[in-house]
């Protein structure tokens, strides 16, 4: 970035935000007060770390980048409710550094490369963020955010958990260096419990995993292909679970993937 002395390292995905008026988006979005612990991935140069140790109780910075780690923590150093973590985010587990008892809400404005991984790692956490604020690219917020008719196996993943909604789009020119996409700040509003009940949310994603195996198909040829079935053997599991073997897999509401995986899990 100009006048820090710093170069962004494409290997780590770095795009730092410039734009004041997102920061303050994404932290209006987080809906913070002194009680909120806040896991703040990828703080970069810390544009969202300064507003982020005005509002919350805790901040929990998480930076892989060791120089980025360093000056941040000098920065801050002054600043009690501020801890940094250097760190890929991806080999942590939450519960081991929010303290015991506490909920905590994720702030982050992430490589897009490692969106998806980030996103798993939460929503599969045994201690789930009670909210999540995060800048990710447009594509893959519209992704998540889905209704049925354009559903994704990531827009069922995230759904199950979590109600997602777009806070605001943001153009390539509100960071340094511009990336050659968009970017959409995304609010996950955490549920208490899955959207369905289910056994097993694993099993669960798993089987939504195997039937988006052919997409653009019927669901009777993407489920057969999926799970290794013959297509008769498919088509009557959809009739069992009263859904049109017809339909594609991106059709489907929660309550029909659950009715399908009831299905499945019969015969397994």
């Amino acid at each position: 970035m100009p006048g820090s002395g710093l170069r962004s390292r494409k290997s780590l995905g770095q795009n730092f935000l410039v734009d004041d008026h997102i920061r303050d988006n994404i932290i209006s979005s987080a809906q913070l007060s002194s009680d909120d612990v806040v896991i703040e991935v990828g703080p970069g140069l810390g544009a969202l770390t300064e507003e982020l140790v005005k509002k919350a109780g805790r901040v929990i910075a998480v930076e892989k980048d060791d120089q980025l780690s360093r000056r941040l923590g000098d920065r801050f150093k002054k600043q009690q409710n501020f801890q940094m973590i250097n760190a890929d985010i991806l080999e942590i587990n939450p519960e081991d550094i929010v303290p015991r008892g506490l909920a905590y809400k994720v702030v982050a404005n992430i490589p897009y490369y490692i969106t998806s991984p980030i996103l798993h790692l939460f929503i599969h956490a045994k201690r789930k963020p009670s909210l999540m604020v995060v800048m990710m690219q447009k594509e893959v917020a519209e992704a998540v955010t889905a209704k049925p008719g354009k559903m994704s196996y990531i827009s069922v993943s995230m759904q199950l958990f979590s109600e997602p909604e777009i806070v605001c789009h943001v153009p390539s020119s509100s960071f340094y260096p511009q990336p050659k996409v968009d970017s959409a700040v995304v609010k996950f509003n955490m549920l208490p419990a899955p959207a369905v009940t289910v056994d097993s949310a694993e099993r669960f994603l798993e089987i939504v995993q195997r039937s988006f195996a052919a997409p653009r198909k019927q669901l009777r040829n993407s489920l057969a292909l999926g799970l290794k079935l013959d297509i008769g053997t498919s088509k009557e599991i959809l009739e069992r679970a009263g859904i049109d073997y017809r339909r594609r897999a991106e059709t489907l509401l929660l309550a029909e993937w659950r009715a399908l995986y009831m299905e499945v899990a019969v015969r397994r």
